[in-house]
């Protein structure tokens, strides 16, 4: 799908694309309500709205949240986009389905950018300053029988964000593993990061995982 994005929104690489496929796969309800956190251009939210009741995209940027709104109504789909801070906004909601793409590159400096490009990846030291809010934030607003979707790093330690979300609750797997080449912020990295002890002495490619995680009906 053909999709704006402006300069300072994340463009849909291959953490997208993989939490796209394990979207494919989920059988939907026809009344079903889809969150996207974290949407970005809206790749996402797109992809779930040509097989969703309703779906609701939330990202901090301004910017991602018009790139969104704009890209929606270019295909002709129904979205809602709102602004904020994960799932703040919506707050006492319930979903059939959530969908998270969060920032989870380790980052020398500990705390969070506040506005940048780095916004859009850089999640603290462990690179787990989004994710864990998502692991505690998240299994509330599941309808029973919910799922969330959720792709990060395996640099971030995926056993810690299984151990989190069985602790909310839910019974939770990896369901995909893929070997991706390091893009140009790891890159930048590499030397941080072996130091770290996070990659091996040469490595060049880092490993995505898909978590699948349901609450019981």
């Amino acid at each position: 799908m053909w999709l704006l994005c402006p300069p300072g929104v994340y463009r849909p690489q291959d953490d997208t694309l993989l939490l796209e496929d394990a979207l494919k796969r989920e059988r939907l309800a026809d009344d079903v309500d889809v969150l996207d956190l974290g949407t970005g251009t809206g790749a996402l939210a797109l992809a779930a709205a040509e097989r969703a009741a309703q779906v609701t995209a939330v990202d901090a940027s301004v910017r991602a949240v018009c790139t969104t709104w704009l890209n929606a109504r270019l295909h002709g789909l129904r979205v809602r986009v709102l602004r904020g801070d994960l799932t703040t906004p919506v707050t006492g909601s319930r979903f059939g389905l959530i969908m998270a793409n969060p920032p989870y590159v380790p980052s020398p400096r500990a705390e969070l950018p506040a506005r940048g490009r780095a916004r859009a990846w850089d999640a603290g030291s462990d690179g787990r300053a989004l994710l864990d809010r998502v692991c505690s934030d998240a299994p509330p607003l599941l309808s029973p029988g919910g799922v969330l979707l959720l792709v990060h790093s395996g640099l971030c330690g995926a056993e810690s964000t299984l151990g989190r979300l069985r602790r909310a609750g839910l019974r939770a797997a990896v369901t995909e593993r893929r070997y991706v080449p390091f893009g140009p912020v790891l890159r930048d990295r590499s030397a941080w990061l072996e130091e770290r002890g996070l990659i091996a002495p040469g490595e060049e490619k880092e490993e995505l995982v898909v978590i699948r995680a349901e609450r019981d009906r």
